[in-house]
């Protein structure tokens, strides 16, 4: 089931998000919903605070990044095949060099920032049966994690830019508070009436 993706000023997206336990209510079909909902929306990650949920859970399908022939074979194949749950998320390590990657986010429509991020990342978490891992990750499926990880611990990418890029896109960030954006999905609106 599709649902809303809540747009920039809503509070659950500044809070730090709970731990989920195995008997959280309904946990299979919100990990359904929030799949349905990413894809909908043409996103590569989607985190439960977006959809007004402030649990550690996020969803990651990097498979539209697959079709970028600047990258070898086996870059394209790993985007192109990583879909995966995180619940309970924890960032342990992050490593190597800051590199800069234009990212966008599914609660700012139509804002994209050059955000600098390390390249490799250590992360323990539990899949959806509950099963700890503790994996390492670089490039871009690093960046969509911490992009997503970010969300569960109330940060958004427009937190990481400079203050004079901060004040370019004010207005936009007000119009997505006031209702003022039309992304092509379902969206919940901080400031707009009859919500």
């Amino acid at each position: 089931m599709i649902i809303p993706i809540y747009g920039y000023g809503e509070p659950v997206l500044r809070k730090v998000a709970m731990a989920v336990t195995p008997d959280y209510p309904n946990l299979k079909d919100i990990i359904a919903n929030m799949y349905d909902t990413m894809y909908n929306a043409y996103g590569v990650g989607l985190a439960a605070p977006q959809v007004g949920i402030a649990i550690r859970l996020f969803t990651i399908d990097t498979s539209p990044f697959s079709d970028d022939k600047d990258l070898s074979n086996e870059q394209q194949n790993q985007l192109k095949n990583f879909k995966k749950t995180f619940i309970n998320a924890k960032i342990l390590k992050e490593e190597g060099e800051e590199w800069s990657f234009n990212e966008g986010c599914l609660s700012i429509p139509d804002v994209r920032e050059d955000v600098f991020r390390k390249e490799q990342i250590t992360i323990e978490y539990c899949e959806e049966d509950f099963v700890m891992k503790t994996e390492v990750y670089d490039g871009l499926i690093a960046r969509v994690i911490q992009h997503e990880y970010d969300h569960i611990e109330g940060i958004l990418f427009t937190d990481k830019i400079s203050s004079l890029k901060k004040t370019l896109i004010k207005k936009k960030l007000q119009n997505i508070m006031d209702g003022k954006a039309f992304p092509d999905y379902r969206m919940k609106f901080a400031n707009k009436k009859g919500r």
